[in-house]
């Protein structure tokens, strides 16, 4: 099966199992709203391939972990979209969530995806119960304080900011999640895909900020220019546009480098460099040298 279908197939079996009647209806709709159409799937994609990197010894724990960080990152977003954070109408070409179903609806949404991911992960403790563990961890950590994705939002109410932190907990730690989670569904350690996560992260978050400097609405899905309504620190302002560029095709080159030795380190490589070339704006691909060195 490919891991899209994984993917999906793992989603919607939980959000199935919190749509079962009786239940509020309304609700119930906003669960499946709030993860559906599901956009690229980064990073359960990312935690697939780490696992099967790693020998994917146990695909429906691996599937379980993939269905659960996925879940984490759409709650994420029905919350950051509400009125009291971004104030964002759109988000993946449709009404977000609290647009669609209201601001009450929303939080209950955003807080039912939280619990679901951690629910889904209990169940895998039926398959690997220490597996199980590592892996709640991982996800609290990576989601909550002080440095998962709540504290990246709250970093966003401090006066002083620290730029490492807030970056890495608004956007890696879902991806250092990812890394993390592949390599634990499949029997191994952890810690040692820190690095390769947390590079993806700072990647994704230089290649955020040229897509909401460079697109508009329509080719986002999404707000554009929110970086600069709301004062945020950005690559982009940083750096300017070229320089940005140039910042992400550095870090990719280093993600690559820092892949832990397993025997899908190749491919692992050639993802990195797929998603590379997915990130890049669309009007510099064409003049993109690759992200792997001497390719």
């Amino acid at each position: 099966m490919q891991f899209t279908d994984r993917i999906e197939t793992a989603i919607a079996s939980a959000i199935g199992k919190g749509q079962l009647a009786p239940s509020p209806s309304k609700l119930a709709s906003a669960l499946h709203y709030s993860v559906a159409p599901g956009g690229a799937r980064i990073r359960p994609t990312i935690l697939l391939s780490v696992a099967t990197a790693c020998g994917d010894d146990s695909p429906g724990v691996a599937n379980a972990a993939a269905a659960a960080l996925e879940l984490i990152h759409c709650a994420s977003l029905v919350h950051d979209d509400l009125p009291c954070f971004d104030d964002a109408n759109i988000r993946r070409g449709k009404p977000s969530t609290h647009r669609a179903f209201g601001e009450p609806l929303a939080i209950l949404s955003g807080d039912s995806l939280i619990i679901m991911a951690f629910s889904v992960l209990t169940e895998a403790a039926a398959i690997h119960p220490d597996r199980a563990i590592k892996l709640l961890k991982v996800l609290a950590e990576c989601t909550g304080m002080p440095n998962g994705i709540c504290a990246g939002q709250g970093w966003e109410s401090e006066s002083q900011i620290d730029l490492s932190a807030y970056h890495r907990a608004k956007t890696g730690a879902l991806f250092i999640a990812a890394t993390q989670m592949g390599a634990i569904s499949a029997g191994q350690d952890g810690d040692p895909w820190d690095e390769l996560g947390a590079r993806i992260g700072e990647a994704f978050q230089v290649a955020d900020d040229l897509r909401d400097a460079l697109y508009d609405e329509a080719t986002l899905g999404k707000p554009a220019g929110q970086d600069d309504l709301h004062g945020r620190p950005n690559a982009v302002t940083e750096l300017g546009v070229e320089g940005a560029i140039g910042r992400m095709k550095d870090i990719l080159s280093g993600a690559i480098s820092s892949i832990p030795k397993c025997p899908g380190e190749a491919m692992l490589a050639k993802m990195v460099n797929a998603k590379a070339e997915m990130l890049t704006p669309m009007k510099w691909r064409k003049s993109r040298p690759s992200a792997i060195p001497g390719e």
